[in-house]
């Protein structure tokens, strides 16, 4: 279950991602599988080249991209969450949703 995201971030999201652009959207999450974690993070691209690239520089198995058309992504759990999200500056994610 999602929830904590506005609809006007979700199309943004939607629209970077079908634009090929690597595009960041942070909501609470809850599932019975992960207890503990209140968050993901799904990093989208429907470049499916670029998607890997950016899986292998972050040291992440690609094979768990959700190939979800149209918007295949990778979702972000746990401890990489927090690393990726300060490492690529976005704080208004990391606050919002006191991942720091």
């Amino acid at each position: 279950m999602a929830f904590g995201v506005r609809r006007e971030e979700l199309d943004a999201w939607k629209k970077l991602v079908s634009q090929g652009e690597i595009a960041y959207l942070t909501h609470y999450w809850l599932d019975a599988r992960f207890p503990g974690i209140t968050t993901v993070t799904k990093v989208g691209c429907n470049d499916p080249d670029k998607l890997v690239a950016w899986c292998v520089k972050h040291g992440l198995d690609p094979r768990y991209i959700h190939n979800r058309s149209p918007f295949p992504h990778f979702d972000l759990i746990g401890p990489k969450q927090r690393e990726i999200l300060e490492e690529e500056q976005l704080w208004d994610q990391l606050q919002r949703f006191r991942l720091i």
